[in-house]
């Protein structure tokens, strides 16, 4: 009596290629909007966190005499150095003093 039944579904039944393939893209296609819907809201959620934790860097003002005699070729090299060990484009990085030591 079931095998009947299941013939009779699987007679009826027929899948349309046009309907599998829509279901098929049309399943794709909601995942990919939902998962755009659900990154996009992820993204204003830790935007907010991020500006809030921003913290305001220390700047170090005080400039000594030592510091004003040392002229700007010799800024730009230790500043093109320092670029270069640490991997960064010079205007990538931030040199608050230069001291000499002897």
């Amino acid at each position: 009596m079931t095998g009947g039944f299941v013939n009779f579904l699987a007679d009826v039944a027929e899948p349309n290629m046009g309907v599998v393939a829509g279901l098929g893209l049309g399943t794709v296609f909601a995942g990919l909007i939902s998962l755009v819907v659900l990154l996009s809201i992820m993204n204003v959620i830790f935007s907010k966190i991020k500006t809030k934790e921003k913290v305001t860097p220390e700047v170090n003002t005080a400039v000594s005499a030592e510091d004003e005699k040392m002229d700007e070729e010799t800024v730009a090299a230790v500043s093109s150095a320092i670029a270069e060990v640490l991997g960064r484009d010079v205007s990538g990085i931030r040199i608050t003093s230069i001291k000499k030591i002897n």
